[in-house]
């Protein structure tokens, strides 16, 4: 994404390649980096190239892959975490015992601030919308920068898939709901930033994704 004023820079860590944003205000060059999930080494390589000075670690939900170590992200850059919403406390407590079971490096921790829907961060003088998208997790919330049609939306919505719902505290109707009437109304030409894969577009997806395009939840 090169939109002014607005700049983000993808960086999949762990072994689940999951992407790590690094989100930044062109005017001020404050910058965020969302769901930290591991390979801090290549997050702070992503920070020095950008020349960005962080200001919080933001969070889109509790899982291992997302923000594993975003405390000790946190501790190193001596800044606050915002995110997610607090019914994501259940995973976020067990990101050890997880940690052990994937491979990744998982330490809980109390965010500073826990987000509920209208809610807004600021990066810099940007300001995020949040909202609560639960069904992958129960505290998920994604953020939304209206001025430069990019929305980050962790694992509600992939380019051709959908976040999965067979964990614990999923719900396969409530993500659905989520995508249906959180996403879609930001509109079809807004770019959205998954936490795995490619980006794509509301629009693309309505039309083509095999789990909630349009013709899809019609003959459902």
């Amino acid at each position: 994404m090169t939109d002014h004023p607005l700049r983000a820079a993808i960086i999949p860590v762990t072994p689940l390649q999951q992407n790590c944003t690094l989100l930044w205000c062109t005017k001020t060059m404050r910058a965020a980096v969302i769901d930290p999930g591991g390979d801090l080494a290549r997050i702070h390589a992503a920070i020095a190239q950008a020349e960005v000075t962080v200001e919080k670690i933001v969070l889109t939900h509790g899982h291992i892959d997302h923000c594993g170590e975003a405390k000790p992200l946190a501790d190193e850059l001596g800044v606050p975490i915002e995110g997610p919403h607090e019914a994501d406390r259940f995973w976020i407590a067990r990101l050890d015992e997880d940690g052990r079971n994937y491979g990744i490096h998982g330490v809980p921790f109390e965010p500073s601030r826990w987000l509920v829907e209208g809610d807004t961060v600021t990066v810099g003088e940007l300001v995020l919308d949040v909202y609560e998208t639960p069904g992958h997790t129960p505290g998920h919330v994604v953020f939304h920068h209206p001025e430069s049609k990019l929305a980050v939306v962790g694992d509600v919505l992939f380019k051709g898939s959908v976040g999965r719902t067979d964990f614990p505290l999923s719900d396969t109707q409530a993500l659905i709901d989520s995508v249906v009437t959180k996403l879609w109304p930001m509109g079809d030409d807004t770019v959205f930033l998954p936490g795995h894969g490619e980006p794509s577009q509301f629009g693309v997806e309505r039309l083509n994704n095999p789990f909630v395009a349009d013709r899809v939840l019609a003959q459902s």
